[in-house]
């Protein structure tokens, strides 16, 4: 069909109708079958045809465009069933030599191939519909190792879906707005005046206050969870007394409204006031000094409460991130291999015997309640068109 030019723009014209989110805008100003690619030394047998929008740039320049399918990786590197079940096996934190072992090739080519889906924008590629950008997001770091010296990966989650992953090399304030940017960068791609309603974090202020820079209006969530752990750490040694403590402070989350939650937690101070002493009774006092922070999560009923969907998303990036031994070279080559292992993340296919996939083939099915393709690496690189990175990420 590529030679046919009858039969290639009728189908082009019939693509562009039914996915005009996989095309740019400009392409509603109609378009010029510009021309064929020549033969790829890598894949000679495949042929490539381009077009040329009808209309310019902004800055006057031609804009062409390459007709892929999505059964040709990028870059002619391969094709998409012949790699769609090694890298579907990254997912359980398969290393790459054994990747090598069962499917040939060598380790360097599946590093490399599995890296390079860092380059698209995961905004774009995992979210069709602007209006379906989550209201509510949670934000914590993963400490890595880069270099013999700690890093920490920025990674913004909601609705199941990794929506930014970044590198910073430190944990202040500015780096944690710089890693968190990227999710703002491509989520007002999409929506230029997007902005989350709240964020759920743990208790690092530097985090906290990265995302009041990046959004003025959000509202941060502190996560319950983390400050039963510490209470959890100081009281477990407690052998009797630690089950009513445990139970307690969770009857407190479990408050009707703002007001009942203040009086649980006034009773349960009064108690371990009188039952408790030293590390125990610091750590209760200090979830009582939270409690206005708390309570904030009553007037946005759909907010995050706890970062357990963070911390189960993190999980199997640490596998990842294990069998590949963390981070090798640039800062720019582990920035993308982050950004891989978020974006297939979200096509990667749920697990046959959860309920949810009877439903749902991955979590971006789940988002936007459709698929290009049953196969999940078709399904991603379809999504990847007029998707590509388009924020400007920083040299390092």
């Amino acid at each position: 069909m590529v030679t046919d030019q009858a039969a290639f723009r009728g189908w082009l014209d019939q693509m562009i109708e039914l996915y005009p989110e996989l095309f740019p805008q400009d392409i509603a100003g109609g378009y010029l079958l510009h021309d064929i690619l020549p033969a790829s030394v890598k894949l000679p047998e495949v042929r490539l045809r381009r077009i040329r929008l009808g209309q310019d740039d902004a800055e006057g320049q031609a804009q062409v465009f390459t007709i892929a399918p999505s059964e040709v990786l990028p870059y002619m590197t391969g094709y998409t069933d012949e790699v769609q079940k090694a890298l579907f096996l990254r997912r359980f934190g398969v290393p790459f030599w054994a990747l090598t072992y069962v499917f040939g090739r060598d380790d360097s080519y599946w590093e490399r191939l599995s890296r390079s889906f860092g380059r698209y924008a995961l905004v774009a590629t995992t979210l069709k519909d602007p209006a379906k950008l989550p209201e509510h997001v949670l934000a914590d770091e993963k400490h890595v190792h880069f270099h013999a010296q700690t890093a920490y990966i920025a990674t913004t989650v909601a609705q199941d879906c990794v929506w930014g992953a970044s590198l910073a090399l430190n944990a202040d304030e500015a780096a944690l707005t710089e890693a968190y940017g990227y999710f703002k960068q491509e989520a007002q791609t999409l929506a230029p005046n997007y902005t989350p309603q709240t964020v759920n974090t743990d208790g690092w202020l530097a985090t906290q206050k990265a995302w009041q820079v990046l959004f003025v209006t959000i509202t941060v969530i502190e996560c319950f969870l983390h400050a039963f752990l510490k209470i959890r750490d100081r009281c477990k040694r407690l052998k009797t007394l630690f089950p009513q403590i445990k139970a307690s402070v969770w009857n407190i989350y479990h408050a009707s409204d703002a007001t009942d939650f203040r009086h649980r937690m006034t009773e349960f101070q009064a108690w371990a006031q009188q039952a408790l002493t030293g590390s125990a009774l610091e750590a209760i006092e200090k979830l009582g000094a939270k409690t206005e922070r708390f309570v904030l999560a009553f007037d946005y009923p759909q907010a995050y409460r706890t970062s357990n969907m963070i911390d189960r998303l993190m999980e199997p990036m640490a596998r990842w991130l294990f069998s590949a031994r963390a981070f090798h070279g640039h800062w720019r080559s582990a920035e993308l291999q982050v950004r891989a292992w978020a974006l297939c993340h979200n096509f990667w296919p749920y697990c046959p015997r959860a309920k949810i996939s009877q439903r749902y083939l991955s979590p971006a099915h789940k988002l936007n309640g459709f698929v290009y393709h049953p196969n999940w690496l078709h399904n991603l690189l379809i999504s990847t068109s007029s998707a590509g990175l388009k924020v400007n990420h920083r040299k390092c």
